[in-house]
């Protein structure tokens, strides 16, 4: 995916705390803007306007920044919230859309202090592709559950067709590619665990 595929959608509260909190994970390393777009690969004009909040980020543009600072895309938006309770009604748990697939990744369990696991929800439109080169932290331990559609799930170069009950889980170390062939919506729940 291009790093030109984002949107310039008017920013969301929670578009707004993540542009900080990746300007803050920058600037918290002393890295210039031309520092962050070498190791990333994205531009700096598209760096500059994702922290500023003028365009909202891709999914796999949040991967490449997420592979650069060491850290999964459940930890940054959870960053980017206010503190977890125990307790987190579904009106409380955290949504985002990337603009650029429509897919949408709600955090049922996000990461926190002395928990070492986190629970995602996914839900990828038909036809929607995503690619992570990298993956965030070497390691991650994933158990996804395919609740309903088709998904089609390359880890490490090995691919997966999951169907609906299906179970994968894997540790990646290497690049992914999450493809809904359709026609329905892909929609999953991920379990991720530190290595």
């Amino acid at each position: 995916m291009r790093e030109n595929d984002t949107s310039t959608i008017a920013a969301e509260p929670l578009d707004l705390r993540l542009a900080a909190r990746l300007a803050a994970l920058r600037t918290g390393r002393n890295w210039s803007l031309d520092e962050l777009a070498t190791a990333s690969g994205i531009s700096r004009a598209t760096l500059s306007r994702l922290e500023r909040g003028d365009t909202s980020p891709t999914a796999a543009l949040l991967g490449r920044l997420c592979a650069v600072y060491g850290i999964t895309m459940s930890r940054l938006i959870a960053e980017a919230e206010q503190t977890p309770s125990q307790f987190i009604a579904r009106a409380e748990q955290a949504v985002w859309t990337d603009p650029a697939t429509g897919f949408a990744r709600r955090t049922i369990s996000a990461p926190a202090r002395d928990y070492q696991a986190e629970l995602i929800e996914g839900t990828l439109p038909p036809g929607a592709v995503i690619d992570y080169p990298l993956p965030p932290v070497y390691g991650l331990e994933h158990h996804l559950w395919l609740m309903d559609g088709v998904l089609d799930l390359t880890v490490d170069g090995v691919g997966h067709r999951l169907a609906p009950g299906d179970c994968l889980r894997y540790r990646l170390t290497g690049a992914s590619r999450f493809v809904c062939p359709g026609p329905l919506p892909a929609h999953y729940i991920i379990a991720i665990c530190q290595p």
